[in-house]
């Protein structure tokens, strides 16, 4: 298991899907101060891909928020020079203003087979044509391996947040150029919004933490989260493949009826998102795994890491169930005497 600490990235290791209070702790990542991906590094995912092992993730300079009076070193769209001296107001490009315009994705590579005996190291930054790119992960397919990931209509738009998709040669090259990147969806329902409802809110409306989720039938699905992370109505959204080019947007169908999986007040379980997804021991089951909080006033500091079985429906999609805070069964395989789930 890998989480945003913010300052590095960390790898914990558990036998059991339920107990990460005695899990091993690694530190697989400290960035070296003063490079594009020093600070505020968030939403580290690790990967088998081929055989080897990558950690995605999502960095930014110097804790990125500019403030309104800062000046900012942007490239002369129309010199040569990689580099120039046009300087300006980085937050008045902005349409609200800038939070993390300056985050990008990165990909480390493992050493080994062995995801925690490998040492990672830098392997490449992923091309985002210099726009603001969040919450990346990869998308495996029969046609080829893609990037998805949180991102802008362009790079000062500065919401809503988008999900887009392109082409990758190998997991550290991206080979779409920007006229070729797809946005797969937009944040257009009340519940990808906020607050909740409102008639009109672009700033912080979101569609990010992209997941991939295949079911037993072959079905491909982008499991998403929307509305803001920090906030009660954080949920998750449904993309699913229904045609053969996950870079056609329109074989994409997204579910725009209602978050597929949405806090429970009657269980004092807010702010459910960011999923990922795993077994059982046995493999029978299948596990959703996600973060939450009990208190939806504290904001990001309120959240920590939950676990719960969902199932599969007749029509081979996920039926996620209600959060709450069990008990539950243990999964299939694990010893039953070992962390009954709360």
């Amino acid at each position: 298991m890998t989480y945003t600490t913010n300052d590095n990235v960390t790898i914990l290791r558990s036998s059991i899907l339920t107990d990460w209070t005695h899990a091993d702790v690694k530190l697989a990542f400290e960035p070296p101060p003063g490079q594009n991906y020093s600070t505020d590094l968030w939403a580290p995912e690790l990967h088998n891909i081929a055989g080897s092992w990558y950690i995605i993730f999502t960095a930014d300079p110097n804790y990125d928020s500019p403030a309104p009076e800062t000046v900012h070193t942007i490239p002369d769209l129309n010199s040569w020079v990689p580099e120039s001296s046009l300087i300006c107001n980085q937050d008045m490009l902005c349409n609200f203003n800038c939070p993390a315009v300056n985050h990008r994705m990165y990909v480390l590579q493992g050493s080994t087979a062995d995801p925690w005996t490998s040492n990672y190291t830098m392997k490449a930054q992923l091309n985002t044509y210099d726009q603001f790119a969040i919450d990346g992960t990869y998308f495996q397919h029969t046609t080829g391996l893609y990037h998805v990931y949180s991102c802008w209509y362009s790079a000062y738009e500065s919401w809503p947040s988008n999900l887009c998709i392109t082409k990758m040669s190998n997991p550290w090259t991206v080979e779409s150029n920007v006229t070729e990147r797809q946005i797969l969806s937009v944040p257009t329902q009340p519940w990808e919004r906020t607050p909740y409802g409102r008639m009109q809110n672009d700033r912080l409306s979101s569609n990010e933490g992209p997941e991939q989720l295949t079911s037993p039938d072959g079905k491909q699905f982008i499991i998403y989260s929307a509305a803001r992370s920090d906030n009660r109505n954080y949920c998750l959204g449904q993309l699913e493949l229904v045609g053969e080019d996950p870079m056609n947007n329109q074989d994409w169908r997204k579910n725009n009826e209602n978050c597929v999986f949405y806090q429970n007040a009657l269980q004092h379980a807010y702010g459910v998102g960011h999923a990922s997804f795993t077994t059982s021991p046995d493999g029978t089951e299948n596990f959703l795994v996600y973060h939450g909080m009990e208190d939806p006033y504290s904001g990001w500091s309120a959240r920590n890491i939950r676990t719960q079985k969902f199932t599969w429906n007749v029509d081979g999609t996920p039926n996620f169930p209600r959060p709450g805070y069990g008990p539950y069964a243990v999964p299939s395989g694990q010893n039953s005497s070992m962390s009954m789930m709360t």
